[in-house]
């Protein structure tokens, strides 16, 4: 199965080949102090104007999580149990490609850092333990797009290349016995998921080189990982699936985009090798049902990694376009444990169209004109991620 690019597979095989020593090497899970972890300094340095690498130095070990956006430039990462530290309060923490490092306490335990640049990069983080001289730190390398090492290509990025058709797959949220949330005048969820599904699907098969499947076509109910299961055997490079959402209150409104969270990559990747026997199309053709639960898990991960960064660059692109047909709720991709995003090899996201426990946004979702301009939308969020990934 063509899943992933020859510079992918290699490496993903070069990891395989030195799964021995692997395990020697890397260590059992974290398991963290309850006592946060503090960030006691920040050192950023440049080698030729074309990479920039930072180093954060802190007092414990740390979880970390790093992504990227775009308009403006950044690099976003996530420290897992860390508190916020005086440490990021200087002028020095600029390059040719750095303008500066903000931070921000998220969910009351963890710190949120935004690397502000100056141009598109590359980015590729590592933690490095105690070695007598420094303490525990976690590297950020970062390079210009024409500089960067070879990248590991995701699905999406290999089947662009060798395929003449670019395969979307739309889920239809709900459906069946299961209508989903309902509206103040009696509108179903899955209405009016089926509508917008069906009219993004013909405004795909009228593009040039794409291509659309549904999940359901009728109103039938679908499990939500026989969804996953139909796009992945339809060789799908993208996975979406439209919902209305709800809220207690009818004056919440806007539309949102969700990714995978990592939490929720975790718990699927732990289920990927509880079952690695029945996993051997999951990455190029490369077995699982072979390898120790340590090697799974590297391969898992590498993928996922990639996964989720192709889902919230396209998460990104789709928002901006939403935000141009009606309000949105969150301004940024949201992430979540969904069911329906947890594909290891398919960027997917779920899309939240608006609330229909709101009425006036009732109104506009059982418009035929609306929803051809939320198809529309979205459709266009989806060329633009597929133009930038090809650039």
């Amino acid at each position: 199965m063509d899943t992933i690019s020859q510079t992918r597979r290699f490496f993903l095989r070069r990891l395989v080949g030195v799964s021995a020593s692997l395990a020697l090497m890397l260590p059992g899970k974290n398991v963290l102090a309850a006592a946060k972890t503090a960030l006691t300094g920040v050192r950023v340095s440049q080698s030729n104007g074309d990479h920039t690498r930072v180093v954060f130095d802190l007092s414990g070990e740390v979880e970390h999580s790093l992504f990227t956006l775009s308009s403006p430039n950044r690099v976003v990462v996530d420290l897992k149990n860390v508190r916020k530290s005086t440490a990021l309060v200087t002028d020095e923490n600029h390059t040719r490609l750095l303008k500066g490092i903000r931070s921000a306490q998220r969910n009351r335990d963890d710190l949120r850092l935004v690397l502000d640049l100056d141009n598109k990069v590359r980015p590729r983080s590592f933690v490095l333990k105690p070695d007598g001289k420094q303490g525990h730190r976690l590297v950020v390398d970062m390079y210009t797009t024409k500089l960067s090492p070879t990248p590991i290509k995701t699905s999406q990025q290999q089947r662009e290349q060798k395929k003449k058709e670019f395969i979307i797959a739309i889920d239809p949220g709900h459906g069946g016995k299961d209508p989903g949330a309902i509206g103040h005048k009696g509108t179903r969820e899955k209405d009016i998921t089926l509508a917008v599904a069906k009219k993004l699907k013909t405004m795909i098969n009228r593009s040039s080189g794409f291509r659309a499947v549904l999940t359901r076509d009728t109103d039938r109910f679908v499990a939500l990982r026989h969804r996953v299961e139909k796009a992945r055997k339809n060789n799908a490079d993208l996975f979406v699936s439209l919902h209305a959402d709800a809220f207690k209150s009818p004056k919440v409104e806007g539309a949102s985009v969700y990714a995978l969270s990592l939490n929720g990559a975790s718990s699927e990747a732990a289920r990927w090798i509880a079952h690695k026997e029945n996993a051997s199309d999951l990455l190029g053709g490369i077995s699982l049902d072979d390898k120790d639960d340590l090697i799974a898990s590297v391969l898992l991960d590498l993928s996922q990694s990639a996964t989720i960064q192709d889902s919230l660059e396209l998460g990104n692109d789709v928002l901006k376009h939403l935000g141009k047909v009606g309000k949105l709720n969150k301004r940024s991709v949201q992430q979540a444990g969904f069911a329906v995003l947890k594909a290891p090899d398919m960027p997917s996201i779920l899309i939240e169209t608006a609330f229909i426990s709101n009425p006036k946004e009732e109104r506009r979702l059982r418009s035929s004109k609306h929803q051809h301009k939320l198809a529309r939308a979205i459709l266009s969020g989806i060329k633009s991620h597929v133009k930038n990934q090809m650039a």
